[in-house]
């Protein structure tokens, strides 16, 4: 297994994917001129072409360099196409649009799981004031002013004002803002029922459809009495759609170690081959007969990634999935790492933003583990009954694939569920009964006929699976939270499995001490992580409404301030938790907040509704929290401050005066509300 590794990667499109994939990264992270770009690469090509026809040894060094180099230029280039930031009527160049309302013409094209206040869509932008404009937006529309979700496709004209997606309002914390970005989504409009007009004309698309054939599956299944709960998990499970799941659901799944079954990737389309394929085994074994069968695979497969809603696992899934069965229908042996490698670079072709999905990351990186890790750990034992060689398979490709993905899950989830073993032990022959029963229904809900027992059966099973899952989620005592992982540790803990993995497949002395550097780097880089934390010193006024929040950290020691009523609610406040694991710290103090503090030769005054003078004090900063009746202007000229914060106990009057004070004082005004949380070092 690893020579067939390391044949992969002497294989030229193993190198061709990497330096493509490098050109994404690099005009990801870097804004470079397109005219720079495109000339580079017609200058390459022609060289790269002028080699080919003089040259014949095409196995040459400068051929060679040559087409990585176009690879990699060609990565660069794709990325610049396929990102809306390049195009010049996209409305993020136009900075009046975020300034006042305008006339905005869009079309509907996804349906987001919606908020407590709104419901949620990505839109595409035709026409702003009647002129043609570019890019995708988030639409909020109050869950109080339409009575009824805007359906997939429709042209709607609404009066609205661009706003830009807001950044993390305090540190560490999930960036939405930047979430949105990798969507090309640069702002959101947030809309009344009285601003929108329905327009007639329905935009036809292959998301369209796609909407109506979901909508006429879950219609028919609410006439056969479906519960609620256990509908929105079969939808999740059989077609990806998981914006209706409440969120204790949800929660149970990710404690249990089985979020990765409500979002459809590679089992769910595994399921789907083999059901086909099944399915078509009275087919004859020609030549015709197997073109036929393939051509229904890859139809049966296009559809189910379709009504998925195309998301990047499973685009993923059903391209690598594709060239499996087009291998067998060559009668050739599949090599899994060669279609991993066309189906990445096919994927990224047409969406490079997929790239920096998570869901893709993780897709792509349990795979190779499976492939590559789960015959070691099937090799250690052979059961001879059937059930046990089965049990044991499931055992070792759960394994496998999460040892694969634990350093970039613990990366980007910052906690790790011990019993996932046992869980997918459990509901992974569960799944495949329901996935059976899934698909045979939902195709028969589109054809408007269910027959009573398989409807029930199938909700049955989900209220079992569901049940499992929350007996599971319930011994919380096994889940591991907060957990720090920076991203070096990340890349160094890569290193430590991968190496570890080459020395138990072939042990020998050199791959030992491979193993042992990587050992030492991962030390180098936790010691190197812990003296950064040890030096550092910083003080947060935190964003939070309608309260006050303020942390000092000193190295890997933090003290809380916040008003007396607060203190209890402080080991449980997530904001605080997530800032802690994410600089390898711990509440040493837990604090009321005074009228003074002082932080690095710096003296902060606090105003609340406490105290209303403040003559002779000379703060170096000032800040105000829960709305004081003060007069700013009179303060600002007597105390003279160099900063002016206001957290988010203020009432919004307020802040636009105090905000106003500040401006004719030219003394720098930093609301958390409006610009999220503020930090002193």
């Amino acid at each position: 297994m690893y020579f067939r590794v390391m044949k992969v990667i002497h294989f030229p499109l193993a190198r061709i994917t990497i330096a493509f994939v490098l050109g994404l990264l690099l005009a990801y992270y870097i804004k470079i001129p397109i005219s720079i770009v495109f000339s580079i690469l017609i200058l390459l090509s022609i060289l790269l072409i002028f080699i080919f026809y003089t040259y014949k040894n095409k196995q040459t060094t400068i051929f060679s360099f040559l087409t990585y180099l176009v690879s990699f230029i060609v990565g660069i280039s794709n990325q610049i196409i396929h990102t809306d930031y390049y195009q010049k009527n996209n409305y993020i160049h136009d900075s009046s649009l975020f300034e006042k309302t305008h006339s905005i013409n869009i079309t509907i094209r996804e349906k987001l799981k919606s908020s407590s206040f709104s419901n949620r869509y990505i839109a595409i932008v035709n026409e702003i004031d009647q002129k043609a404009k570019s890019g995708r937006i988030l639409l909020n529309i109050q869950k109080d002013s339409i009575d009824h979700d805007v359906e997939i496709g429709s042209n709607l004209l609404l009066k609205g004002k661009l706003s830009r997606n807001k950044s993390a309002d305090n540190p560490n914390q999930f960036d939405y803002s930047k979430y949105l970005e990798n969507k090309q989504i640069y702002a959101q409009i947030y809309s009344h029922a009285d601003d929108i007009k329905k327009r007639s004309k329905i935009q036809k698309s292959i998301w369209y459809f796609s909407s109506k054939l979901r909508a006429r599956i879950i219609k028919n299944l609410q006439k056969n009495n479906f519960n609620k709960t256990e509908l929105n998990v079969a939808l999740a499970l059989i077609m990806g759609q998981r914006q209706e799941i409440a969120p204790e659901i949800l929660r149970d799944y990710q404690y249990a170690g089985a979020i990765h079954i409500l979002s459809v990737s590679g089992l769910h389309i595994g399921f789907v081959l083999l059901f086909v394929s099944f399915i078509l085994k009275p087919f004859p074994n020609t030549r015709k007969a197997s073109l036929i069968k393939l051509i229904i695979i890859i139809i049966s497969l296009s559809l189910f990634g379709i009504i998925a809603g195309l998301a990047p696992s499973v685009i993923r899934s059903v391209t690598m999935f594709s060239f499996v069965a087009i291998g067998n229908h060559l009668r050739r042996s599949v090599n899994i790492y060669h279609t991993l490698l066309v189906s990445i670079l096919l994927i990224l072709l047409f969406q490079p933003s997929f790239l920096f999905d998570v869901g893709f990351q993780l897709s792509y990186i349990a795979v190779f583990f499976i492939v590559w890790l789960q015959p070691l750990f099937y090799s250690l034992w052979t059961p001879k009954k059937r059930f046990f060689k089965y049990m044991w398979s499931i055992l070792t490709v759960t394994f496998a694939a999460q040892i694969g993905t634990l350093p970039i899950t613990i990366y980007y989830f910052h906690q790790f569920p011990g019993l996932f073993f046992v869980t997918n032990l459990i509901i992974i022959p569960l799944l495949s009964i329901i996935m059976v029963l899934g698909i045979v229904v939902m195709i028969l809900a589109a054809f408007n006929s269910i027959p009573i027992f398989l409807s029930n059966s199938l909700q049955w099973s989900i209220f079992c699976l569901n049940k499992i899952i929350n007996t599971i989620a319930s011994f919380e005592q096994f889940i591991i939270k907060d957990i720090p992982l920076h991203f070096y540790m990340l890349v160094s803990g890569y290193l430590f499995i991968i190496t570890l993995i080459i020395w138990f497949k072939k042990p020998n002395f050199t791959r030992l001490v491979t193993v042992m550097l990587s050992i030492i780097i991962i030390q180098l880089c936790f010691f190197k992580t812990h003296f950064n934390t040890m030096k550092e010193k910083e003080l947060i006024v935190f964003s939070v409404k309608k309260s006050t929040l303020v942390a000092e950290r000193i190295g890997n020691k933090t003290t809380i301030y916040t008003k007396k009523e607060g203190l209890r609610n402080v080991s449980n406040n997530n904001i605080l938790k997530s800032y802690c694991s994410s600089n390898f710290s711990s509440i040493k103090n837990k604090k009321e907040l005074k009228n003074f503090l002082y932080f690095n030769n710096k003296r902060i005054l606090i105003l609340d509704s406490t105290i209303l003078s403040a003559h002779n004090t000379h703060p170096d900063l000032l800040l105000l929290t829960q709305s004081p009746k003060i007069n700013l202007d009179r303060i600002l000229m007597n105390s003279k401050p160099k900063m002016v914060i206001a957290d988010g106990s203020n009432f919004n009057t307020a802040l636009k005066r105090w905000k106003e004070s500040c401006r004719k004082q030219k003394i720098p005004f930093h609301s958390t509300n409006e610009k999220g949380f503020y930090i002193l070092k």
